[in-house]
């Protein structure tokens, strides 16, 4: 059935007035207890293993355009996304997605089988399969996506495991994605304007992200003997600023930087518009945790690109930098709803 001239609900606050995080808490009553407190859902062990599962959707005119993302960079950037919060959460192996495609009944065969095509770049660099899905009528062109993975369940990464002490880390730098998109845009943020080089490593952070399996390999590579497995963490394709809000709260602590810690891209100039795009431009799809700071050294050590950035403290209380105790500068992750 297909329903027409609806209008939402007028009572209440709107999803703009709520913001995704007041959103979330909502939706946490219609589920079992701490089942939305992750990048993905963990299922019942299977066997050894435990099922993962990650739903994310790529919408036209919210995630891409077709001025900043070809089809085949969309049919990538869908599958990745999801395939980063399967990362996030420390999965080893994938099985695979399912995709729901929908879609103006004008768009071209040629833009649906590129994007397939780029989905099926990311399976076979990653693995997994194409497992099914659903096609639909739509106004404006999408791709939804389940990815489903397996973890051992003694060494699950979850947002709740920091402890006061910790060392944060993250697996790479940040920024690139989010001036990437604003050169597509045909806007030049920098106070110095990128070289040839360093426009196409952004755009390419942008349009082909990488989800990161292989920092979860480094984590068990790194893994100090007799050390246990406790590991904090998300990914940041929502802003560092929001990754480290997240794992600070919901472990009860208080992220801090370390003065000069923000992870910019190599290469660049110290710039205020870079630091911004660092902590809130987001898409960069690194890996941010907190661990023991023994093992955080070892896995710095183990990963290319991975750099220690702060540290959890007791106190809850908003990010800020650990010398002075004084806030970062102003601005916010990613909102899905503004």
């Amino acid at each position: 059935m297909v329903l027409s001239n609806c209008s939402p609900m007028a009572e209440g606050p709107s999803l703009a007035e709520l913001g995704e995080s007041q959103l979330l808490e909502r939706l946490k009553a219609f589920a079992p207890p701490q089942q939305l407190n992750d990048d993905a859902a963990l299922l019942a062990p299977e066997g050894a293993l435990r099922r993962v599962i990650s739903s994310d959707a790529l919408v036209e005119g919210v995630h891409f355009s077709e001025a900043t993302t070809p089809a085949q960079a969309v049919g990538w950037r869908a599958g990745a996304a999801n395939y980063s919060d399967l990362a996030a959460m420390g999965c080893r192996q994938v099985d695979g997605l399912t995709v729901a495609l929908g879609a103006p009944g004008a768009t071209s065969l040629q833009w649906v089988e590129q994007a397939y095509g780029g989905l099926t770049e990311l399976l076979q660099r990653f693995g997994g399969v194409l497992l099914g899905g659903d096609c639909s009528r739509a106004p404006v062109r999408l791709l939804a996506i389940t990815a489903l993975g397996r973890v051992d369940p003694g060494a699950v990464i979850q947002r709740g495991a920091g402890q006061a002490g910790d060392r944060l880390v993250v697996s790479g730098a940040h920024g690139l994605s989010g001036l990437g998109l604003a050169l597509l845009q045909g806007e030049q943020p920098l106070a110095r304007e990128p070289s040839p080089e360093q426009r196409v490593r952004a755009i390419e952070a942008h349009q082909r992200p990488q989800p990161r399996f292989d920092a979860v390999e480094a984590l068990h590579r790194s893994r100090p003997q007799g050390q246990p497995w406790r590991v904090a963490g998300t990914d940041s394709s929502d802003g560092l600023r929001r990754s480290l809000a997240l794992i600070s709260e919901a472990s009860g602590c208080q992220a801090q930087l370390d003065q000069g810690g923000l992870p910019l891209p190599p290469g660049f100039s110290a710039d205020t518009a870079l630091e911004r795009l660092c902590l809130d431009g987001g898409e960069d799809f690194e890996l941010v945790l907190a661990l023991n700071p023994a093992w955080a050294e070892a896995f710095v050590a183990q990963l290319p690109g991975a750099r220690c950035i702060g540290w959890l403290r007791a106190e809850p209380g908003p990010l800020c930098w650990g010398a002075t105790k004084k806030p970062l500068p102003g601005g916010r992750g990613y909102e899905h709803f503004n």
